[in-house]
């Protein structure tokens, strides 16, 4: 299963296989077929049971989230996981890297941070084999630290997530959801918001949501001209500073439109040297 930095993965419930086909062509780049919180307890062996048949030859990565490790339906979700192939998991409550092992490291997984605990545990996360990337579970973390689910509350969190991502080399995390389904500019604003503090992505529960969230991640072009006239001003001046539009462009500014340019292209930021 070939991994590439995931900018607006969809939900789909596990109790409505017939619509996994349909969110692999909605535009999503990555689908999420949810065996955890859109299944209730009564209903999980039920909808583990007839989604395999759904799973295969998909023209988009597939995920399923599976319930926690700890829960009494593990197991068996990762049975169903490792019978289709092909697949990778999403792992609610990821805390530790013993966590993900048990995935085991053929599976690719994006890890779902979502406790305190598991902020705690980022750097053993993300040095775990399998961990292919970083999601925020933001209603979950709310929960579980007592706050309320708001900008300034979650702070922290989030930028640990981008942090720790970048410090070990994983694709740029993905952004918790927006639960208004038909309030385009609140998700605008929220994935605007989690771009600025360096997320690549953003969990959508709505195919309305994808379009909205793939224009807030992506360069604009206003953005990506910039960029190549900084690129093209230094290569003018062979490599030094100039006094462009009333701005001094020195090494860091080009190295951030190289990284403009190349996230635009690739969805990753290069890597560390």
């Amino acid at each position: 299963m070939k991994i590439s930095s995931t900018v607006a993965p969809l939900f789909v419930p596990a109790t409505r296989p017939e619509r996994i086909a349909k969110a692999a062509i909605s535009g999503a780049d990555a689908i999420i077929v949810d065996l955890e919180d859109a299944v209730p307890a009564a209903d999980k062996a039920k909808a583990r049971d007839g989604l395999a048949s759904y799973l295969v030859d998909l023209p988009v990565p597939c995920f399923i989230r599976v319930n926690a490790t700890t829960s009494q339906w593990f197991d068996a979700d990762m049975a169903l996981v490792r019978s289709v192939g092909g697949i990778g998991v999403m792992l609610p409550k990821s805390e530790t890297a013993a966590d993900i092992d048990q995935v085991g490291s053929d599976i690719p997984v994006i890890a779902l941070v979502e406790t305190a605990c598991g902020i705690v545990g980022l750097q053993e996360i993300c040095q775990a084999e399998a961990t292919c990337q970083l999601a925020f579970g933001s209603i979950d973390y709310s929960l579980d630290i007592g706050c309320d689910e708001t900008t300034e509350a979650l702070l922290l969190a989030r930028l640990s997530l981008v942090t720790y991502s970048r410090a070990f080399c994983l694709p740029s995390p993905i952004d918790g959801v927006t639960v208004l389904v038909n309030e385009p500019e609140r998700v605008m604003a929220d994935a605007n918001y989690a771009r600025q503090l360096g997320f690549g992505g953003k969990l959508a529960i709505h195919p309305n949501q994808i379009e909205t969230i793939k224009v807030a991640f992506a360069p604009s072009d206003e953005q990506l001209k910039w960029a190549r006239q900084i690129l093209h001003a230094n290569e003018a001046a062979n490599g030094a500073a100039i006094l462009m539009d009333g701005q001094m462009v020195d090494t860091p500014l080009i190295e951030k439109a190289r990284q403009l340019l190349l996230k635009s292209q690739t969805g990753f930021l290069p890597k560390r040297v």
